[in-house]
């Protein structure tokens, strides 16, 4: 009955059920004064104001929350130790291919400029004399020396600013 009489109020019903519930207020007692306490009730919450917190009180959460977020890292921390163990993998890596190389040259004193390389006999190196001279090898050396001079400068910065603090 409330529900039918809500509906009524708020003009959710259909034009059917409009008539009917409009005929049950005029002729039953009990929905006339259920009605009446529905329609007081619904007179108050339109003049009801909506409580709102001062503007001071919402951004003071904003900043609350931003502050909160902020100082959790975005990242997970990266383990020092991994780092360290794939620097001494590679370090250990390019140490082990320089001994080789090392170990397979054979200068002679009289003509320092001619390195006879002596390789096993199933095994054929490219040629090296298109690849080191072309374009694509010379920027490639460019851009790792423009990366290099970025890292160095980064770093060097980085400590000098932990000097100064």
């Amino acid at each position: 009955m409330e529900e039918k009489i809500w509906n009524y109020i708020d003009g959710t019903c259909t034009p059917a059920e409009q008539e009917a519930i409009a005929r049950l207020i005029e002729q039953d007692e009990v929905y006339a004064r259920k009605y009446q306490e529905l329609l007081a009730l619904n007179l108050e919450f339109a003049t009801m104001e909506l409580e709102e917190p001062p503007m001071a009180f919402t951004y003071n959460v904003m900043e609350a929350i931003r502050t909160e977020n902020a100082s959790q890292p975005l990242k997970a921390a990266i383990d020092k130790r991994i780092i360290l163990g794939i620097s001494i993998f590679f370090v250990f890596t390019i140490l082990a291919l320089l001994v080789f190389t090392l170990a397979n040259v054979h200068i002679s004193g009289a003509n320092l400029g001619a390195v006879d390389i002596k390789l096993p006999a199933n095994v054929k190196m490219p040629s090296t004399n298109t690849f080191l001279s072309s374009p694509f090898f010379k920027w490639f050396l460019i851009f790792d020396l423009v990366l290099a001079l970025f890292l160095t400068d980064s770093y060097l910065r980085k400590k000098n600013a932990e000097k100064h603090v």
